[in-house]
């Protein structure tokens, strides 16, 4: 069901803020827990590139929602559980992205909790799950293009 077109130009530049981000988390995850925690500055830069993706991966799923069915307003852990009721990713990712919205969640209101060491270990080990956002959304976006080209 599509309630409007999707801006798949809006998507598309979202996801390239993602990758850029990933690009930039993936060299700070290469340094030594020891390098990494011995300048502050490490764990700055990559929590803003850590909350610009998670930022970008929720505006994503809230213009897809908005436009392909009709979602108003929705917050980050619903944009997760209804992703995966539709069909945009699976259920057993969903529950990932939900995950996802709780730490960006975290990140904005709980920022003081957030420390130096745990947004290295997000580094070490969680980035594949920022990668799998942007594929699953290159393949609905693919879908998607082809099913306009068969009304068209």
């Amino acid at each position: 069901m599509v309630i409007s077109r999707l801006h798949v130009d809006k998507i598309e530049k979202n996801l390239s803020l993602i990758q850029d981000s990933l690009l930039e988390l993936k060299g700070l995850s290469k340094m030594s827990e020891e390098e990494f925690l011995s300048d502050r500055r490490n764990a700055a830069a990559s929590e803003s590139f850590l909350r610009r993706s998670l930022e970008a991966i929720f505006d994503i799923g809230r213009h897809i929602l908005a436009k392909g069915y009709g979602f108003k307003e929705i917050e980050y852990k619903k944009i997760a559980i209804e992703l995966g009721e539709r069909g945009v990713i699976d259920k057993e990712y969903a529950r990932t992205l939900l995950k996802m919205a709780g730490y960006r969640n975290r990140m904005v209101h709980l920022y003081n909790e957030i420390t130096s060491k745990e947004i290295y270990g997000i580094l070490t080990k969680h980035l594949l799950d920022i990668e799998r956002f942007i594929s699953k959304i290159v393949i609905f976006i693919e879908d998607y293009r082809k099913g306009l080209d068969k009304r068209d």
